[in-house]
């Protein structure tokens, strides 16, 4: 490989990590033919990855495995857990040449309810769904055992491995064994406890291995209560880490479920020009396949008509068979003997979701890898996502926010600050002292600045806003609408941005009466408008501050005439402050500024003591 292959290589990955999502997830190394030949898992995918391409990275193995990859995908999931179960799968079916680890065929265990006529309930890591049913795998070992130690105190389930049945329980054929003596074990085997009773236990069982805990949650508190008052502490503690343990558990993976076996999930994610569609394969409960493939639009083609396409394609390139299709909703599909399944519900729901997160993640993926490259394209995708929020009659090339700021009503002044294509266009801005208003009146000196405002840009010509944001709620939006609208008979459109009692940016406002806009307060449109606000603030406490300053500079030798600059920086210099002046006679302020000058100041300090 040529240098310049190598860089370009190395610039192709880093574009990939650039863009990995901060969530949970597996992660998969490709080698120049397109094998994969790593997989690895991470609580947040973009740190993970990324530590592979630090240039302080020293270890030899790591060195040699990032001078072979040459492309990298990832799926996203919800949790670490679920990420190390996916990882755990993958390794097994791909075998990666790096992979030192769980390449022996093990995987983690699982609890089964076995099918006998008294059931028993074990841990095991061979799945056989003949011999019963299955619950995990289990990646946190100990919440396992804690679930089999908590189902074997409350419901006791044999243990021994006696083929019990009705016929040999009533010929009394079995002999109890050491559990029943020590009170393990009811007695099922020589009739001290009903099979309907037993087969009650054990669906009580069934329920918590399902994630059904409340209960026997509510049991263990109550008994943890019981053996705190009867100072019993140290078995209280052990009561009260096996209700934190339930209470952490949940047995439900989304990523593996033994009840789903080779069924193929696919979902669309529509953009103007293509189409993202997911695809994931469960095989033996496991997901041992998941990718996203790209699909260009011809002419204007819906989800319905794309989806068809997609899953023929893509079954037939990476040969899947199966019989059973899950889709978000019903599509024609010719395939003969295939069954489209529309979950509402259960496993098969949490890996329809699943699938439309990777969808959703990759796309937007490609759009920030897109917007890298050509930043306009970004503008235009906030403006276009405001413009939606707020069902504005188009897009708001040019954004202006305003705010106060006074202490006390003293050195009131505003500012506005104005974002063009997203951006701040400092030459715009502008500062305004408030003239007209006496005292603190945030909504009349609001009041007086947006009318000098749009009054000058009216008689000037110039371009109005296309959105005015307000540094506050209701009452700011309807002193600014009253000038706008009823003033000056403009039309442009007035959104607020509204404090929690902890004085937090948390409601975006619009419309008159306002209504607050849908919008989650982490999304990268809302944090714009905020940091939109923030700049106006910063923009004008700057301004307050300046001439705040300016007046706390001022001096009463400034008050004197005939004493300038030079000769004030004189006498501070040789008399410190103006006290000390005061006290002195005209011979000593002589020798420092002159008879004449001296005069002056005596004259005006005597004035001052009449």
């Amino acid at each position: 490989m040529t240098k310049e292959e190598n860089e370009k290589r190395l610039e192709h990955l880093r574009g990939i990590v650039s863009n990995l999502p901060g969530k949970p997830g597996s992660y998969q190394y490709y080698d120049k033919e397109g094998t994969i030949i790593y997989v690895g898992k991470a609580k947040n995918l973009k740190n993970r990855v990324s530590s592979y391409f630090h240039k302080e990275v020293d270890r030899y193995k790591t060195k040699v495995l990032v001078s072979k990859i040459w492309d990298i995908t990832y799926t996203v999931v919800n949790t670490e857990e679920d990420a190390l179960l996916l990882e755990n799968n993958l390794i097994k079916k791909y075998q990666p040449k790096y992979n030192i680890l769980l390449k022996d065929g093990k995987t983690y265990p699982s609890i089964v309810i076995t099918k006998e006529y008294y059931p028993r309930i074990f841990k095991t890591r061979v799945i056989n769904k003949k011999f019963g049913t299955y619950y995990g795998p289990f990646s946190h070992i100990s919440t396992m055992y804690a679930l089999l130690d908590i189902i074997k105190k409350v419901y006791k389930p044999r243990t021994c491995r006696l083929p019990l049945t009705e016929e040999g329980i009533r010929q009394k054929r079995y002999s109890p064994c050491l559990d029943y003596h020590i009170k393990n074990c009811s007695g099922a085997c020589i009739g001290k406890q009903t099979h309907e009773e037993y087969m009650k236990n054990i669906e009580q069982a069934r329920e918590i291995l399902k994630g059904n805990t409340r209960e026997v949650q509510k049991m263990l508190f109550e008994e943890m209560q019981k053996l705190a008052e009867e100072l019993r502490f140290e078995e209280a503690e052990e009561i009260k880490r096996k209700y934190i343990l339930l209470d952490n558990f949940c047995s439900k993976s989304e990523v593996v479920s033994h009840t789903i076996n080779d069924v193929d999930v696919f979902t669309v994610t529509d953009d103007e020009n293509i189409a993202f569609v997911n695809y994931i394969h469960v095989t033996n409960g496991n997901i041992n396949q998941a990718f996203t493939f790209e699909f260009k639009k011809k002419l204007h083609e819906n989800e319905d008509e794309i989806l068809p396409v997609a899953i023929m394609q893509i079954r037939e390139k990476l040969g899947s068979k199966s019989k059973e299709i899950i889709v978000a909703h019903d599509i024609e599909l010719p395939l003969d003997g295939i069954t489209l399944t529309i979950p509402q519900r259960g496993d098969k729901k949490k890996l329809l979701e699943l699938s439309e997160m990777n969808g959703k993640q990759y796309r937007f993926d490609r759009l920030k890898q897109a917007e890298k490259l050509n930043p306009e394209q970004k503008a235009v995708r906030l403006m276009k996502e405001i413009q939606e929020a707020l069902k504005l009659p188009k897009m708001p090339y040019q954004i202006e926010c305003f705010d106060n700021s006074n202490i006390s009503g003293t050195d009131a002044v505003a500012a506005c600050v104005v974002f063009k294509k997203m951006k701040p266009s400092k030459k715009d801005y502008r500062k305004y002292n408030i003239k007209t208003v006496v005292g603190p009146d945030d909504y009349a000196s609001m009041k007086e600045v947006v009318r000098r405002r749009y009054s000058r840009l009216m008689e000037e010509e110039q371009p109005l806003p296309d959105l005015i944001i307000t540094d506050g709620g209701k009452g700011q939006m309807e002193v600014v609408r009253e000038v706008i609208e009823d003033e000056l008979h403009i039309d442009i459109p007035i959104a607020g941005l509204a404090k929690d009692d902890r004085h937090r940016t948390n409601e975006l406002l619009y419309g008159f009466p306002p209504k607050v806009i849908g919008m989650k307060t982490d999304s990268e449109l809302f944090r714009l408008l905020t940091h939109i606000q923030d700049e106006v603030h910063r923009f004008a406490i700057t301004f307050h501050r300046d001439k705040r300053s300016k007046h706390a500079l001022h001096s009463e030798l400034d008050d004197i005439k005939g004493i300038g600059p030079k000769t004030k920086e004189a006498l501070m210099k040789a008399f410190k402050t103006v006290k000390k002046m005061r006290e002195s006679d005209v011979e000593s302020l002589a020798e420092v500024v002159g008879r004449q000058k001296a005069e002056l100041l005596r004259e005006y300090f005597d004035s001052k003591k009449q």
